[in-house]
């Protein structure tokens, strides 16, 4: 069942994010949604428990529109997509200063045992949190065929 939930963060971008096109650089984004991850789980654990350790296990990043520098806050907008047994996936969203969405991303992270890295079920008091900030999923474009390149 999903919510309308979302978490808006708003993110400060560095000069130095750019690259020679004059706009922000692909690998940025990643810091990005790293930082609005974690800004994110701040937000929902204020305390988190100190055995709770996760990985991100999948990212996949759909860029819409060029990111541009500016000195104005842009917005990292971030939910709960789903949550399975031992993993749940964040989609992420970044507007420009304009509410322009430049790019969207499905993270996927796992719950895992910090004594072994293995996958471990996801606690049920972290899945009431999880299920409470379910919100609207990623839809990416259909890929098209690279055919006789």
């Amino acid at each position: 069942m999903a919510h309308d939930y979302h978490l808006d963060i708003p993110l400060q971008l560095r000069w130095g994010d750019m690259d020679p096109n004059n706009h922000v650089n692909n690998v940025q984004f990643a810091r990005l949604f790293e930082e609005t991850r974690v800004r994110s789980f701040a937000d929902w654990w204020p305390t988190r428990p100190a055995d709770l350790s996760m990985l991100v296990a999948r990212q996949d990043i759909e860029f819409s529109a060029s990111l541009e520098y500016t000195p104005a806050p842009i917005c990292a907008r971030s939910c709960v997509s789903r949550v399975g047994t031992s993993s749940f996936v964040m989609a992420l969203r970044l507007f420009d200063d304009h509410e322009v969405l430049c790019a969207s991303a499905e993270t996927t992270m796992v719950v895992v045992d910090p004594d072994t890295g293995r996958p471990r079920p996801i606690p049920p008091d972290m899945r009431e949190v999880l299920e409470y900030h379910l919100g609207e999923p990623i839809r990416f474009h259909a890929r098209r065929s690279m055919t006789g390149a």
